[in-house]
């Protein structure tokens, strides 16, 4: 593993000139990181989102790209518009512009990431004329040239052997010899055409090339200094935890934890490379560091909170000593590309949660599920979950969460299948009272 270390910068990280010189300082401050991921300006991928749907008539898509556009020309004049940025930028803004009449003609997926994309490329360009003038020299990199994915847009899955050969050869000389500014989010599939990795995208983007390049930490910041035990505005005692274990982390992550995207860490445990979270606005408050394994274990390390849950009651009578029911319902949520997140079951019926549910559940679904079994469907709930060490094991752990929540009306309990979790789903107006309630009592300062 090399000394390298790749420092990913998100949207309100570099949403504007000042801003980008807070990111500026931190790359000053450790000479050993040589890769900058960068996100778009906070605000551009949404307005680039909206241009490339296709739904907005003239004057709507003229009202966007002046947003769009003063986003860019604000971090110009603080830079006092260097020509050939300026005319750069203006370029990309009128290639945006007919992008966008295209898409309002015929949207496509391959049209919406190559127009999605241009974020990363401006914000990528704008931030090494900082440097510049800071005295700082990087290079700009076009990340689509190592970043090669399938041509699922909007959600492309990287090719990592190619993208192991490919940072290896073009990337790797350029990062030994200073620093390199590239963009997180986007790729390129094998005929070139620019590609998406999907939410979470850019934090993911980093990991991968930390992972590429055999880095020996990949930093995040972000706009909250770390990781804390729960999220601070439903929690105000919550608190930021130094050091977590990839285990807990991606725990958290994946059951709701805001912080980090669950494919972020996928890459950094495959390579053991320790991962930092902190907030650019604030450096000298620390951060939380990720890694393989930490000294403190504790039972309960933090609560996460995913909303928007459905739950399934799937019931036949068929399913009491019958083979193949579960394989039958699996399949149908497998071919409409449906994640099931818990699930229990009983002798004739068997639950499950969706995540987000109501956007995936369709009719179509439904309709094939209920020729199998009798199907229930229930809205308006969340997934709190209890993220420690070794919860399965020790005793008394269950009793001391559910004494707590000795009022409320629990829907559903997963536990045991992981020492890190144990989670349960409760009615979304109550959600937030729980996690409270259960971090007095099992998270106290």
């Amino acid at each position: 593993m090399s000394q390298l270390t790749v420092a990913k910068f998100g949207g309100t990280s570099v949403a504007d000139a000042d801003a980008m010189g807070r990111c500026a300082a931190i790359l000053e401050q450790n000479p050993s990181t040589r890769l900058a991921v960068l996100s778009a300006s906070s605000g551009v991928t949404n307005l680039l989102v909206a241009l490339a749907s296709g739904e907005h008539q003239p004057d709507s898509r003229a009202s966007l790209l002046q947003q769009l556009t003063e986003i860019q020309q604000g971090i110009l004049d603080s830079l006092e518009r260097p020509e050939m940025l300026t005319r750069h930028i203006e370029e990309i803004l009128h290639h945006i512009k007919e992008l966008s009449d295209s898409a309002a003609i015929s949207p496509t997926k391959a049209l919406h990431d190559e127009i999605v994309a241009q974020g990363e490329l401006m914000s990528t360009r704008l931030f090494v004329e900082l440097l510049r003038q800071r005295g700082t020299q990087a290079i700009w990199f076009d990340v689509r040239r190592v970043m090669r994915t399938d041509d699922r847009f909007s959600r492309a899955t990287p090719d990592l052997t190619a993208l192991a050969a490919a940072a290896e050869e073009e990337l790797r000389p350029l990062c030994d010899h200073q620093l390199v500014v590239t963009q997180g989010f986007i790729g390129a599939a094998n005929d070139g055409r620019t590609t998406t990795l999907g939410r979470g995208g850019s934090d993911f983007s980093a990991a991968l090339l930390g992972e590429a390049l055999a880095a020996a930490a990949v930093e995040i910041w972000t706009d909250v200094p770390g990781i804390y035990t729960t999220d601070p505005r439903l929690v105000s005692e919550a608190r930021a935890i130094p050091e977590i274990s990839f285990s807990e982390a991606s725990e958290m992550a994946t059951f709701g934890a805001k912080v980090l995207h669950p494919a972020t860490l996928q890459p950094a445990v495959r390579r053991q490379i320790p991962v930092f979270v902190g907030s650019s606005k604030a450096p000298e408050a620390g951060g939380t560091w990720i890694r393989n394994s930490t000294p403190s274990q504790p039972l309960f390390r933090a609560l996460a909170l995913r909303r928007n849950q459905v739950l399934l009651t799937l019931t036949s009578q068929s399913m009491f000593q019958a083979h193949g029911f579960l394989a039958e319902v699996f399949g149908i949520l497998a071919k409409h590309k449906i994640s099931v997140d818990l699930i229990t079951t009983s002798e004739i019926s068997v639950s499950l949660t969706l995540d987000a549910g109501a956007e995936l559940l369709t009719e179509e679904v439904q309709a094939e599920l209920s020729k199998h079994c009798h199907l229930k469907v229930e809205h308006g709930l969340a997934l709190v979950a209890l993220i420690g060490n070794r919860m399965s094991e020790v005793n008394g752990t269950g009793s001391r969460v559910f004494q707590a929540l000795s009022d409320v009306n629990i829907r559903m309990i997963c536990y045991g299948a992981s020492p890190h979790n144990l989670c349960f789903l409760v009615e979304e107006d109550v959600a937030g009272q729980v996690v409270a309630d259960l971090h007095r009592e099992l998270l106290p300062a």
